[in-house]
């Protein structure tokens, strides 16, 4: 039987990030996934400043725009744009995921792309039938992922659901969407429509709530109109599902863990979960290396370091989707506000952790979104006192 330090489960941002930091720490470190790679994956593809911050290493490499201007809409009629600095960068999966891959084994991990793994414990697998054990498990399955199904983590998920595809330069103007995020709110239920630059084309999408999924390709094509375009035109049209974990859901249990979309870290109002899991990951490596060098007998810790650490993100993320939902118009216009763009813009960079913790007038502006949320409702609610 092979022996590991840690076996990762998952290759995807969340997963390689693990790899990448548990190998750089001398663990021996196994990466696998069931995909060949290089693979793509349906996804925005943007990666926010925020979530730049969380890496060692600089993706410049697979940057294809950068974003440095954001166009707002309301139910396809208000408009505001904002921006003067660069907020987001542009990437593609496949090419993204790749490049991770590569840092991890260069960290000195060992990488198994096309091979299945069957989890029979949090300390051993099974990678191509082939028994495998280590004294730490890291599941980075994603969404469907067996990890968390087979260990009983994670609990019930929400889910958000997307359908995205691309249209080259050329049908549309490089003038128009180059360097520029546009949002349409209040378009999708529970979610919002998108143009993302990318380097040769763009990529238009919608996602919302679960239940809006027989409606995707209704959505998508309004938005398309709304922006000159003929839906018949996109290539790669792909849905996907959009993890998001409850309030308590189970991260870790004895030698195991999850981090990303498997463990539902996904943010609730933007449907972004990268930034969650490059921090995920190098939480979840933490806890591993304590593990590895006699400090602690499990990853049970993680789940705690992770609810406090994300608890307040997660529960500004419901609190700001359901007053979207609710309260469009309100919700909209302070945003539009110069005080509460700041404070977002602010979030967005990773210049402060969460709305709770801007100062000022741009904490002022984030109570008032506060306000709107708990007159909606409110389900974030749970993730606060969960992070106190």
């Amino acid at each position: 039987m092979e022996r590991f330090d840690a076996v990762v489960v998952g290759a995807g941002p969340a997963g390689s990030l693990t790899a990448y930091h548990l190998a750089r720490a001398h663990a021996r470190v196994l990466l696998v996934d069931k995909a060949r790679f290089p693979r793509d994956k349906p996804c925005g593809g943007g990666l926010t400043y925020r979530a730049l911050r969380q890496l060692p290493f600089s993706v410049e490499p697979v940057v294809e725009d950068v974003v440095s201007r954001v166009e707002c809409r309301l139910q396809y009629r208000r408009t505001f744009e904002r921006g003067d600095r660069p907020v987001a960068v542009m990437t593609q999966r496949r090419r993204l995921d790749s490049f991770l891959v590569e840092r991890a084994v260069e960290a000195g991990a060992e990488f198994r792309d096309g091979s299945r793994v069957d989890v029979d414990s949090d300390t051993q697998v099974r990678v191509a039938g082939a028994a495998v054990e280590a004294a730490a498990l890291i599941g980075a399955d994603g969404a469907n992922g067996v990890t968390a199904r087979t260990l009983g983590l994670a609990g019930e998920i929400v889910h958000g659901v997307a359908l995205e595809g691309n249209l080259r330069y050329g049908p549309v103007s490089r003038r128009r969407y180059g360097g520029r995020m546009v949002l349409e709110l209040a378009v999708v239920p529970g979610g919002y429509g998108w143009v993302f630059p990318k380097g040769d084309h763009v990529n238009f999408g919608v996602g919302g709530w679960d239940f809006e999924g027989p409606k995707l390709r209704g959505h998508l094509r309004r938005l398309c109109e709304e922006h000159g375009v003929d839906v018949e035109e996109l290539t790669d049209v792909r849905g996907h599902r959009l993890p998001l974990r409850r309030a308590g859901a189970l991260l870790s249990r004895g030698r195991a863990a999850l981090v990303g979309d498997a463990a539902g870290l996904v943010d609730p109002v933007s449907g972004d979960g990268m930034y969650e899991a490059f921090f995920s990951a190098r939480l979840a490596a933490a806890a591993a290396i304590d593990v590895l060098e006699g400090r602690a007998e499990t990853l049970a810790p993680y789940h705690a370091v992770v609810a406090r650490a994300l608890g307040s993100v997660a529960a500004a993320g419901w609190g700001a989707k359901v007053a979207l939902d609710r309260f469009p118009r309100a919700t909209f216009a302070l945003m539009r506000l110069p005080v509460t763009w700041r404070a977002l813009e602010q979030i967005v960079l990773g210049e402060v952790s969460s709305p709770s913790t801007t100062k000022g007038a741009e904490r002022r502006a984030m109570k008032l979104v506060e306000a709107l949320a708990r007159r909606a409702g409110d389900p974030g609610r749970a993730f606060k006192a969960a992070a106190a």
